[in-house]
């Protein structure tokens, strides 16, 4: 890195080593226009591998800081998207918690960043936010990481098959074929996040189990990392029962959108948790919102419009 100084300015080099300054800089410079937008106050000239930047020395420094940010992230081979440069907190590039497939798996806004802290700091982590925060796939992040890591021997990923409309009873094919709908999304992440040739066989060892949670009934589960997904869909006593199937060196991550509740009647067993153990000591709710959604940019105003039109409701009902 050179630098230089005049009275109201300062011009910093950065080399850009290690790396193909093309996965640095983007498509088209497209990742250095998303830093050009960021700090409109710097020139930025880009020139074989190296970038000039110029201007007030704190903008100057944080816009080198970012490229070096994505540099590192580009090192571990992971690809960084102008999309993602806009929408990551600025600390968060070189937080990678997987790499996988040529894909880094990382906390994108400072909740889900928060979240994650949460599952390394305690043992039971309540993941709730609505739809595209994160709150399955990072979870299932961090269980591949701990299995990875030898932490845990085993991942238990569960979910209650309850669906608005049909019911399991009333569909065709086996007990297999009719959970598999339900279980699905899992077994997608999964495929994203390790070797799809890999996965069969640690399912058929017991390493990656993916089950029903009426499957979880009189268990217990020891050294393992279990998510319960769409935990809204749980009742107070199904997640009474879950909850306590907790094991020696076991880690339980539950997510849910309180907002999708297909119960069909009855209240939540994740609103009931939400009240009943909030104050307990090693179990943490991490809440998610619309800022926190990393799907398409209408996702979180989709959601917004919603949290609206439902406050608005629940307004002209406690005036009747």
């Amino acid at each position: 890195m050179t630098v230089s100084e005049s009275k109201d300015s300062i011009t910093v080099i950065v080399e850009i080593s290690g790396v193909d300054p093309v996965f640095v800089f983007g498509p088209e410079d497209r990742l250095l226009r998303v830093i050009e937008e960021s700090f409109p106050e710097c020139k930025f000239l880009a020139r074989g591998n190296t970038v000039e930047i110029t201007g007030p020395s704190d903008p100057v420094v944080k816009a080198e800081l970012r490229i070096r940010q994505i540099m590192a992230a580009v090192s571990t081979g992971s690809e960084v998207l102008a999309a993602d440069l806009r929408r990551s907190e600025p600390d968060l590039l070189s937080q990678s918690i997987l790499s996988s497939r040529g894909k880094s798996i990382r906390p994108k806004t400072a909740g889900q960043k928060s979240y994650v802290e949460a599952i390394d700091k305690n043992t039971i982590v309540f993941g709730i936010g609505p739809a595209g925060t994160g709150k399955t796939y990072l979870a299932m992040a961090k269980a591949v990481q701990a299995l990875q890591r030898k932490e845990v021997s085993r991942i238990i990923l569960t979910r209650p098959a309850v669906e608005a409309g049909e019911r399991l009873g009333f569909l065709p094919g086996t007990l297999s074929e009719k959970i598999d709908p339900y279980l699905r999304p899992l077994f997608d992440a999964l495929h994203e996040m390790l070797d799809p040739d890999s996965v069969p066989k640690l399912i058929a060892t017991g390493t990656i189990e993916v089950a029903p949670l009426a499957y979880m009934r009189g268990r217990t589960l020891n050294d393992s990392f279990i998510i319960l997904d769409e935990a809204q869909n749980t009742t107070g006593e199904q997640m009474k029962m879950f909850l306590t199937r907790l094991g020696f060196n076991s880690k339980m991550v539950i997510t849910g959108d309180i907002t999708q509740i297909d119960l069909p009647g009855g209240a939540s067993g994740l609103t009931i948790a939400s009240k009943v153990l909030d104050s307990v000591d090693d179990v943490h709710f991490a809440r998610l919102s619309s800022k926190d959604v990393i799907r398409h940019p209408l996702v979180g105003k989709i959601v917004d419009a919603y949290d609206v039109a439902s406050a608005a409701k629940a307004k002209k009902d406690a005036q009747k």
